[in-house]
């Protein structure tokens, strides 16, 4: 048995039982997949898979009870060199966060320019995706930390640290009628074309629960994965944007206005999400720290350590 053939069984599974696709992830080749699989079963004295000729269709039972060990083995053994590199030097290695556009664009810059200032020999990656997407590469080890507002605590295996709150706001073009509002509302919106967030992303949820609640029916004209391209459209003058507020910067934007909004949509929560039962180097906890200051190293490795649970502000 090799460390090797565990991968190979891990990927097999991530893949979707598809051999010739985890090849492809793992830089080798299907025969040779399948080959250490099987000498892998002959050690154990059984079948991970079920097969029907070439093809793998499912896992056996005696399958699915060990894959668990085969993740906690690997993960284990990724938690030995993290520890051995920290001992070894403790402020170089690879830093990799998924993150959002809106986080990586708003909240994100002054905290890696912090870090890269305090950790000058951490080669730092910031990898963009959607709420699902961000999970997946914590999920797979493909990042070490995924912040974002939605999805991230839908997972078990995953712990999601809550990093802060937020809301959203109006932005309108300088001469638009509901800036002559005495009192910002829910109808008053509906009257107009909206352009907001991706279902997916930034708290679209909250503003859909917000509309429907009153019964109505706002047209959304378009719905954007970021800010920006919220913002420029409401500038063309297609609709009335609702963006998350931190997203809106007076000295860049100056062809619109926000309205604030924080009694018309439930408040958001972007977290933190880590790999339940992985160790982290010591200046990932320092990253986090600087997105959260709530979040010390003490906070994050309790979390880390015991049993699921929910965690909010």
């Amino acid at each position: 048995m090799n460390v090797q053939q565990l991968r190979y069984v891990r990927e097999t599974i991530r893949q979707g039982l598809n051999l010739t696709a985890a090849a492809s992830t793992l830089h080798t080749s299907q025969p040779g997949i399948s080959r250490q699989i099987r000498e892998l079963e002959r050690e154990l004295g059984i079948e991970l898979f079920v097969r029907r000729g070439k093809r793998v269709i499912d896992l056996t039972e005696s399958g699915r009870a060990l894959v668990p060990i085969v993740d906690r083995v690997l993960q284990e053994i990724d938690n030995l060199r993290s520890a051995a590199a920290d001992f070894n030097d403790q402020d170089s290695g690879s830093l990799t966060v998924a993150t959002t556009h809106t986080q990586a664009r708003y909240s994100l810059p002054a905290v890696v320019a912090a870090f890269k200032g305090a950790y000058p020999r951490v080669h730092l990656s910031l990898h963009q995706g959607n709420p699902p997407q961000i999970a997946e590469m914590v999920l797979r080890g493909a990042a070490d930390i995924g912040i974002a507002t939605e999805a991230l605590e839908q997972h078990p295996t995953l712990i999601a640290l809550p990093g802060y709150t937020w809301q959203h706001c109006i932005v309108v073009p300088l001469d638009h009628p509901l800036l002559g509002e005495s009192r910002l509302s829910l109808e008053a919106l509906a009257r107009y074309p909206l352009i907001t967030y991706d279902p997916a992303f930034a708290g679209r949820s909250h503003i859909d629960e917000a509309f429907a609640a009153r019964g109505l029916k706002p047209d959304v004209v378009l719905a954007a994965i970021d800010s920006d391209v919220i913002k420029t459209y409401v500038e063309l003058g297609l609709g009335v944007g609702i963006i998350a507020a931190m997203a809106f910067d007076p000295a860049r934007d100056q062809k619109l206005r926000m309205l604030e909004a924080p009694n018309l949509f439930r408040s958001n929560t972007t977290r933190v999400a880590l790999l339940r039962g992985r160790r982290l180097r010591s200046f990932t906890f320092a990253f986090i720290e600087k997105f959260a200051p709530h979040l010390s190293r003490h906070v994050v490795e309790k979390a880390l350590a015991g049993p699921e649970e929910s965690y909010e502000l």
